[in-house]
């Protein structure tokens, strides 16, 4: 068994896909320290730079006094305490939708409702692009499971078109995690209410940063909740804390808590972490300038990139892919601008299809100009070079392994 095992890895880092955990010793932030050494980092999803905000942190301490640490229990059983209620409450009110229910995170959450609404009967249709989970999910879920072209709504449509199932349901990112483009939610949404299909929505990466008040895509587009019957979203990226929720109908959450096994059969969040989201929800929608300070920083860096004539991806949120296309390559450059202390993931398939890894660059509210200017200058040095030669594929598993930080 070990030797196949064995084999299997040596494959996967010959192919220059081999991922290595990195130790962060410092909490989330721009300047972090990984296994002992000090970078400027542009890769947490911790867009509003709230995971280390002394406000957040003062409330998870305090509900530790008052409701101890673990949840102790599933929701259904003794988990599900006060802490939990007042933030779904909390969470239903800022999306606009009847109710909210908590999950442990963004994969039990997708899981969770689409195996719950869909089976053998229905029909699940996927944007190409969608994050992994909601792949898994519409796969297990039994259901007749097809991926459209990304962004594409006529592609969509022409599936719709030929289905005979019984329930259909259009799923989508908001923000596509590894491109940083927003789906077009408005369309799917007509093209759902036309074919009388529901639409989900993941806006795990929308939360926080889109919409006037951080309300995501549902909020930037102005849907309502007959619009938008599913809408998920996600609290460890712009909320900086921990775990995800759906909103929608009382319907649909009750069908939840009936009928999602990942939501059942699972003990609930620290209450603690609850506490510590709802003061994070009122900091999201009360200071906008870490908003507005993003999309000065995403101006500024595209503006810059633009000068120096890399190929960025379009993209207008935090996530800035900057496209390599070939894998290795992409690694060489990741760990050259680690050995110049700038941490930058390079994202490689299968996150994304062949030929078109990347630099995933993201930005967060606590970054400077200053910092981005650090960025660009070492993106220069290293860019210029790697870019007009080919492909690195002859660089051995030993010099991969030994070239310092080794990336996603």
């Amino acid at each position: 068994m070990s030797f196949e095992l064995e084999q299997d890895l040596r494959h996967r880092q010959a192919a220059g896909l081999y991922r290595r955990r990195k130790m962060l010793e410092t909490p989330q932030q721009p300047e972090v320290v990984i296994d002992g050494k000090q970078y400027l980092a542009f890769c947490s999803n911790d867009y509003l730079g709230l995971a280390n905000h002394p406000e957040i942190i003062a409330s998870f301490q305090q509900a530790t006094n008052d409701y101890g640490l673990g949840g102790g229990a599933s929701h259904l059983v003794i988990g599900h305490s006060r802490a939990h209620h007042q933030l779904e409450d909390e969470l239903a009110e800022f999306t606009g939708r009847d109710r909210a229910l908590l999950f442990s995170n963004g994969y039990m959450a997708n899981l969770g409702a689409i195996t719950a609404l869909v089976g053998k009967q229905d029909a699940v249709f996927e944007d190409r692009l969608n994050h992994a989970s909601l792949l898994d999910a519409g796969q297990l879920s039994g259901a007749r499971f097809q991926r459209y072209l990304h962004n594409d709504v006529e592609n969509l449509e022409l599936r719709l078109k030929k289905t005979d199932a019984r329930r259909k349901l259009i799923v989508t990112d908001g923000v596509f995690s590894m491109d940083g483009d927003v789906a077009p939610i408005d369309q799917l949404a007509d093209i759902a209410q036309q074919h009388q299909a529901w639409l989900m929505v993941d806006d795990a990466h929308g939360f926080g940063f889109l919409g006037e008040t951080g309300g995501g895509v549902a909020q930037t587009f102005g849907l309502s909740q007959e619009q938008l019957p599913v809408l998920m979203g996600t609290l460890g990226k712009g909320f900086g804390t921990y775990g995800a929720f759906v909103a929608g109908s009382d319907a649909l959450i009750e069908t939840l808590i009936q009928f999602a096994r990942s939501y059942i059969y699972t003990t609930s969040m620290p209450p603690a972490v609850a506490e510590a989201t709802r003061t994070s929800l009122k900091i999201v929608q009360k200071e906008s300038w870490r908003r507005e300070h993003l999309q000065d920083l995403i101006r500024y860096f595209r503006k810059g990139c633009e000068q120096l004539g890399f190929p960025l991806m379009d993209s207008q949120t935090p996530i800035q892919p900057l496209l390599v296309g070939c894998e290795k390559r992409a690694m060489e450059i990741s760990n050259k601008l680690a050995q110049q202390n700038i941490l930058v993931t390079a994202i490689r398939p299968p996150t994304v299809p062949k030929g078109s890894s990347r630099l995933r660059i993201t930005f967060s509210a606590t970054h400077t100009r200053q910092h981005v200017d650090d960025l660009l200058s070492a993106l220069e040095k290293v860019m210029s070079k790697a870019l007009h030669r080919p492909c690195v594929n002859d660089i051995s598993p030993e010099e991969l392994s030994n070239s310092g930080v080794t990336t996603g």
